[in-house]
């Protein structure tokens, strides 16, 4: 059997209750008798029963979080960022996988309702289909979306300010002297994927520019050789490409590297979050950076307001982005830049 609170007060020389109050902290007890109690559990080895504090508090000190692949770098970043986050407020982190599908994703939802999580943290594998299933989890427990939101929203959401960020692409490339811009992203199946879409239409609209038709399919390296391919075979090449995710924009340019395409000289490119292996890629690449760290830490802040059950407006909060400029795309005639000894040419 293990250590139990009555062994470590026998060994404190004080009663079960005031072992209680000194371990829990919720009550204060004598700085003599915490530093008993604390010195004779540390000599038992006492660890607290997680599910009896649960059962008393009304509280796991977990927050669920669902991605839909941790195999997408974005991801792994963004569940990093949470857990950093929740690790400051001595919460842990259960992560979950939708693998992109709105009925695995469903389930890992009463999965984690199941362990009674104190929140969830989600971001919807599908605009519309993911839609049931997470408004059920949000009347449930406090729920803010990241990243991606569900079609007529219903709860809080923190994602990047994609106009922005598409804007900065467009402008920048056109400022190198692209004429001619296409547009490689997913299929319009999240919302990610329909704003940055939105967002180039209107940058490129308001630039003047010609933006050919875009491919689309997923945010992955092997779409973004696939479509690679395809503008080498249906020619004459644009100008530049500006990519849904640097998942793409990596892919893209191995075809183009293969298909004897220099870039930027040639074609520039431009690629969307800055994930770690962007700075590593040859040549390194020019892409827009997601503010990861101020997305999760405004996730965790909003799960701490919502209160289930009560009457509250959701709230969108769309964080500006910044573009890295690398080696992939042309810089404007004059330009300046800055760099930062690791990434090679970079500026804002």
């Amino acid at each position: 059997m293990g250590v139990t609170i009555h062994d470590v007060a026998r060994a404190a020389g004080v009663s079960v209750a005031s072992a209680s109050r000194a371990l829990s902290g919720r009550r204060k007890v004598t700085p003599e008798v915490a530093e008993r109690v604390k010195q004779a559990a540390a000599e038992l080895g006492y660890r607290p029963n997680a599910v009896a504090k649960a059962l008393r508090d009304q509280t796991t000190g977990t927050i669920g979080m669902i991605v839909p692949g941790i195999g997408n770098p974005f991801f792994t970043t963004i569940v990093e960022a949470v857990e950093h986050q929740l690790q400051e407020t001595g919460r842990d982190l259960l992560l979950c996988a939708s693998l992109y599908t709105p009925e695995i994703e469903a389930r890992r939802l009463n999965t984690l309702l199941a362990r009674r999580v104190d929140g969830l943290i989600i971001s919807p594998c599908d605009f519309e289909a993911s839609a049931p299933a997470v408004l059920n989890a949000a009347r449930q427990v406090p729920l803010v979306q990241v990243d991606r939101y569900i079609e007529g929203g219903g709860a809080d959401w923190v994602g990047v300010d994609d106009d922005s960020a598409l804007a900065q692409a467009v402008d920048h490339v056109v400022a190198g002297g692209a004429r001619s811009v296409v547009f490689v992203s997913s299929r319009l199946m999240n919302s990610s994927a329909r704003l940055r879409l939105a967002g180039f239409q209107l940058a490129t609209a308001r630039a003047g520019i010609a933006a050919r038709s875009p491919l689309l399919g997923e945010f992955t390296l092997a779409w973004g050789f696939e479509a690679g391919r395809s503008l080498l075979a249906d020619g004459p090449l644009p100008d530049a490409v500006v990519c849904g995710n640097d998942e793409i924009a990596v892919g893209l340019l191995r075809a183009l590297r293969l298909g004897g395409v220099r870039v930027p000289e040639e074609v520039s490119v431009v690629g969307f979050d800055d994930v770690g292996h962007a700075a590593m890629c040859d040549p390194p690449l020019t892409t827009v950076r997601q503010p990861v760290e101020e997305m999760a830490a405004e996730a965790v802040r909003l799960l701490g307001q919502v209160r289930v059950g009560e009457p509250r407006a959701a709230q969108r909060i769309a964080i500006a982005p910044r573009l890295v400029v690398r080696e992939t795309s042309r810089l404007a005639t004059g330009g300046t830049m800055t760099g930062d000894g690791q990434e090679g040419r970079e500026t804002t």
